[in-house]
């Protein structure tokens, strides 16, 4: 009688921020990937997001999630940019807005 309880394993549940992380992570990747097509040297997006990444101290699931949205967000613009336009330049000004805004708002609602 009790088999439905066992038949599937426990999963686990996300933090209420993993939505906000992902995006974060996708900013971070596009960031990464604008950096050496723009020459702007200033931060190394990749270590950042790793830092990010591990500081949260995720499960293995959701690692692979945050790096998988960081490779969509390198993904994104690697298929719209192969050289440094205007158009580049103002996606990297509007990332880090959002970037900043995004970190702001998981920690305001989030932090402990």
């Amino acid at each position: 009688m009790l088999s439905f309880f066992i038949s599937s394993a426990a999963k686990a549940i996300d933090p209420p921020y993993q939505k906000e992380m992902a995006r974060l992570t996708q900013i971070l990747g596009s960031l990464y990937f604008l950096q050496p097509l723009c020459n702007f040297t200033d931060v190394n997006w990749r270590n950042e997001a790793s830092v990010l990444i591990n500081l949260d101290r995720p499960d293995n699931d959701r690692k692979q999630r945050l790096k998988g949205a960081f490779n969509q967000g390198f993904q994104d613009y690697a298929n719209t940019y192969n050289s440094c336009t205007p158009s580049a330049n103002l996606a990297r000004e509007q990332l880090l807005i959002e970037a900043k805004e995004k970190s702001l708002d998981i920690h305001t609602r989030f932090a402990e």
